[in-house]
């Protein structure tokens, strides 16, 4: 037996003759499709920024509106009403539940403790804790049978928000944002306006542009002023004195990109601060409510302590979409409605902060005449299970996490109005009918806003990427209008 420290070239050669003939056939016939068709070089470097961009097709969607409900609104006790689980509620559920709490985990069936109503001409079924989007039911596209099926907050999160489950990825915001760029060029085309609590789960990962150019990227908008941070001049530089500073500026950076050509990063950075300094003014003004009448700020909820906060995120929401801004997202708080307990208190306070204004968001929308062309979206990145968690007490009980079968509704922008679409089993535990997977979800937005899934990519480390990089997505064609 040789010994393998000790292997010869000759030897080395005459056991790999197969591998090697093989690796020199692939290599010359690569070498021959390159001869056949050699790439063209670049003559000019392709530069990022966020001026209008004509999608592919015509599109009926201009800008969207993204309510984010972060921890899982509970289907079971807002759009889904089952009554088989009102018919066998405390008995033990007939089937194989997956927990994410298996500590807690308990499969006593809990119907829900809430009454239920028809509304609209389209008689759609919702719960009594959100009366004010019982009044928008004729507007609205109920999806009953979503799914991500990752259990996860974070993966789930990522799943409906950026298209996979991998984390730092671009958010929908920035695939919007590169594919059509803004309609303004005074303010960010993707807004984060963010909860006055804590960030959403993956915080600022919810609005990253991943490794599409930075230019991409949400901004953020606090819920206190200032609004945005470093946004006005401190007395001594403004007007002349600061013209002058950002001209001089200017000149250095463009300078320096002379001599460093392609770097697209940092014309990225060059092209944020010229915006920033656009916003000054811009932003300042799309955000001072005081030009809006007290009607329309009773409307959506501004005079009542708990839908202060949210109704006034969702005014400025529609301020931004009505001045050019392409993608707006509206946060929730840190765990806001992952209810594993206490959901009989919890459920009803978490309704009540957001329910108004939601509402209020796409009936002042269609007042305007911009609900066409905008489309609103609701619902967070999983909903919940039909048993019992926490077994501890009627005040106590919860429901743990369910990404098999949830629901979210969508309005504007071409879906179709007082429409439900798909059905759950009759738990509401497992979608079962018209299913819409998030990639099936995506792709349908990418149809509405003119873009075409397959077409719109970003070359990164030697890949051709895309926010669907599957090639099971379907267009819904039941949602559209």
């Amino acid at each position: 037996m040789s010994d393998r420290r000790t292997i010869n070239r000759r030897h080395f050669i005459s056991t790999n003759a197969t591998g090697l003939s093989g690796l020199a056939l692939a290599l010359w016939v690569q070498q021959q499709a390159v001869q056949a068709n050699p790439k063209k070089p670049d003559l000019v470097q392709p530069t990022f920024d966020a001026v209008p961009k004509a999608p592919h097709r015509f599109g009926q969607a201009k800008a969207m509106i993204s309510l984010w409900m972060q921890g899982g609104p509970s289907q079971v006790d807002l759009f889904d009403r089952k009554p088989e689980l009102e018919r066998l509620d405390g008995e033990t559920f007939p089937g194989e539940v997956k927990y994410d709490n298996a500590a807690q985990a308990s499969s006593k069936i809990l119907a829900s403790p809430w009454k239920w109503r028809r509304y609209g001409e389209s008689g759609m079924e919702l719960s009594e804790l959100i009366p004010h989007m019982g009044s928008i039911a004729d507007d609205i596209t109920l999806i009953r049978s979503m799914r991500t099926g990752v259990n996860n907050h974070g993966q789930s999160i990522r799943a409906m928000n950026t298209g996979t489950t991998i984390a730092m990825q671009p958010a929908l915001g920035s695939w919007f944002s590169y594919g059509l760029g803004s309609a303004t060029n005074s303010l960010p085309s993707y807004l984060a306006l963010i909860d006055p609590g804590q960030l959403p789960v993956d915080g600022i990962a919810n609005w990253n542009n991943g490794y599409l150019p930075s230019v991409f990227q949400g901004t953020v908008i606090r819920p206190t002023e200032p609004r945005i941070l470093n946004l006005t001049p401190p007395k001594r530089l403004a007007g002349k004195p600061q013209q002058q500073l950002l001209s001089y500026l200017e000149r250095l950076n463009q300078q320096h990109l002379s001599k460093k050509p392609g770097e697209r990063d940092y014309q990225a950075r060059i092209n944020m601060y010229q915006l920033a300094a656009r916003m000054q003014t811009s932003a300042v003004e799309a955000m001072d409510l005081s030009q809006e009448t007290a009607a329309t700020k009773k409307h959506y909820g501004m005079d009542d302590p708990v839908t202060k906060d949210f109704g006034t995120r969702c005014l400025i929401a529609r301020r931004l979409v009505e001045r050019g801004v392409r993608f707006v997202q509206v946060f929730t708080q840190n765990q806001f409605w992952d209810h594993h307990g206490r959901i009989r208190t919890s459920l009803p306070a978490a309704c009540k902060k957001v329910d108004k204004p939601s509402a209020a968001l796409v009936s002042d929308l269609k007042r305007r005449g911009m609900l066409d062309e905008t489309i609103v979206h609701w619902g967070g990145e999983m909903g919940r299970l039909p048993v019992i968690q926490n077994d501890t007490g009627a005040t106590n009980v919860g429901r743990d996490h369910n990404t098999n079968g949830f629901s979210m509704w969508v309005a504007g922008g071409g879906f179709k109005a007082g429409h439900v679409h798909g059905m759950t089993d009759e738990f509401s535990h497992q979608a079962v009918e018209q299913i819409v997977n998030h990639y099936d979800y995506h792709h349908t937005l990418m149809h509405l806003f003119g873009l075409d899934h397959q077409r719109l990519t970003f070359e990164h480390n030697g890949r051709s990427r895309k926010l669907i990089e599957t090639d099971k997505s379907q267009l819904v064609t039941e949602l559209i209008a």
